[in-house]
C-alpha cells in the first residue's frame, strides 16, 4: 500500500476545484435540501436524480411542508425514482424532526445516526457538507477508490474490507476541509474512477494508485457476494366498468409499498394470454357476468436491483363488478387515475401505450 497522506488530499483536492460538478445541493449549507438530495440520490444515478431534486424541493421547500404533506403526495412526487422506502422513511423522519427538534435537523453525525432511513453515509455527508463536522463519508465510490489506490484485496462487501477502508479514509481524510474532501473524491469516483472503463491517464492520484501501477485496476475493488436475480411475472387486469377502474394499494412487504396498482395476477413462471384468462384469479378478478377483453399488451420487461419482472396488461370490459372487486378493491374514475401514484411500469404502459388511450379516454387504438 502506497500511504501518500498530503499526496492524496492535496492531489484530490487541487482536481476538484477546475472539475467539480455544478450541483445545486452544493450552493447551499442548508441541511434540509442537503439531506433530501443524499437520499435521492442513492442508487439514482446524478443526471437521474437532479431532476427529481429540484421537483421534490418545489413541492416541499421546507421540512415542515414535508411533514404535513399527506404521505400519497410524496410518494406521487418520488414515482420513478424507485426504492420507495426511501420517500416513507424521508416523510417519517420529517414529521419527527418537527414533532420533536422544533423543525430543525441534528447538527452533528451522532446526532443524524439516529433519524430513521439516515446511515453513516448520509450522517457523514450532512455533517460535512451542511455543518463542516470533519466526518469521512464513505459511499461505493470511495470505496473503490481507495481499493484501487491503496490495493486492498479483502472484500468491500465484507466487514474486514469494510474496516480497512474505514481506517484509511479517516487516516486521509483532510481535517481542514471536510466537505470540499468528500465532495471531491466522490466527484472523481462519479467522472474518473468509474467501476467499468475508468479514465486513469485523467486520475490525479494515479502516481500513488497502486492499482493503476500495477495492471490491476479491473480487477479492482473486490466483492464477495452476488445477489441472485429473481425472476417475476406480472399479468395486470385493467378493469374498465363504464368510467371506473378497481385499484388497490400494496400492503405486503414487497416492492411498491403503498403504491396503487391494478388487479394482478402473479405467477413464478410465464403464461400464454389463454392461460391468464383460464386461472382461477382471473374468475375472481373478472367475474361470471359478460367479459370483453378488449386488448392484451406485448410482454415488457422491468429491472430492479434484485428481480426481473415481466409483465403483460389485459384491458377488460365488465358488465358488472365481481364480488373480490367489490371487497377488496377501490372503485375510482380512469381519469383520475394519474392522480395515484403507481409503479413505474404502470405508469409507463398508461403513458406510452396506445391502447391506454383507449382505456383512460376511451378512444379508439
Amino acid at each position: 500500500m502506497f500511504f501518500c497522506l498530503m499526496k492524496f488530499s492535496n492531489a484530490l483536492i487541487e482536481w476538484y476545484h477546475p472539475n467539480k460538478r455544478d450541483l445545486p445541493w452544493r450552493d447551499t449549507k442548508n441541511p434540509y435540501f442537503i439531506w433530501i438530495s443524499e437520499i435521492i440520490l442513492q442508487q439514482t444515478r446524478v443526471q437521474q436524480g437532479l431532476g427529481y431534486y429540484m421537483r421534490f424541493i418545489e413541492a416541499f421547500p421546507t421540512i415542515e411542508s414535508l411533514a404535513n404533506a399527506p404521505l400519497e403526495k410524496v410518494l406521487k412526487c418520488w414515482q420513478g425514482l424507485g426504492y420507495y422506502t426511501r420517500a416513507r422513511n424521508i416523510h417519517l423522519t420529517a414529521k419527527f424532526v418537527v414533532d420533536e427538534y422544533n423543525g430543525v435537523l441534528p447538527n452533528t453525525y451522532a446526532g443524524l445516526l439516529k433519524l430513521r432511513g439516515i446511515g453513516d453515509y448520509t450522517a457523514a455527508a450532512i455533517a460535512s457538507f451542511a455543518f463542516d463536522e470533519p466526518v469521512a463519508a464513505i459511499d461505493g465510490n470511495v470505496y473503490r477508490i481507495y481499493a484501487r489506490v491503496f490495493g486492498i484485496y479483502a472484500p468491500i462487501d465484507k466487514g474486514v474490507g469494510k474496516k480497512i477502508v474505514r481506517e484509511i479514509a479517516t487516516a486521509e481524510f483532510d481535517l481542514k476541509q471536510p466537505a470540499t474532501f468528500n465532495q471531491a473524491i466522490m466527484d472523481l469516483g462519479g467522472q474518473v474512477c468509474l467501476p467499468k472503463n475508468p479514465l486513469c491517464e485523467s486520475c490525479p492520484i494515479k502516481a500513488i494508485c497502486y492499482a493503476f501501477k500495477c495492471g490491476e485496476v479491473a480487477s479492482l475493488p473486490v466483492k464477495a457476494l452476488k445477489t441472485k436475480v429473481r425472476d417475476r411475472y406480472f399479468y395486470y387486469i385493467l378493469i374498465r366498468y363504464g368510467i371506473f377502474t378497481y385499484i388497490s394499494q400494496r400492503k405486503d412487504k414487497d416492492i411498491w409499498h403503498s403504491l396503487f396498482e391494478f388487479p394482478l395476477i402473479e405467477s413464478y413462471h410465464a403464461l400464454q394470454p389463454e392461460e391468464v384468462m383460464l386461472t382461477s384469479d382471473w374468475v375472481d378478478i373478472c367475474g361470471n357476468g359478460r367479459v370483453e377483453v378488449t386488448y392484451i399488451s406485448d410482454e415488457q420487461k422491468h429491472l430492479l436491483s434484485h428481480q426481473h419482472l415481466f409483465s403483460r396488461f389485459f384491458i377488460v370490459e365488465v358488465e358488472k363488478p365481481s364480488y373480490l372487486l367489490l371487497r377488496d378493491y377501490t372503485k375510482v374514475l380512469i381519469n383520475d387515475m394519474e392522480e395515484f401514484s403507481t409503479p413505474r411500469l404502470i405508469e409507463r404502459f398508461l403513458a406510452a401505450e396506445p391502447a391506454a388511450k383507449y382505456f383512460i379516454k376511451g378512444v379508439d387504438f
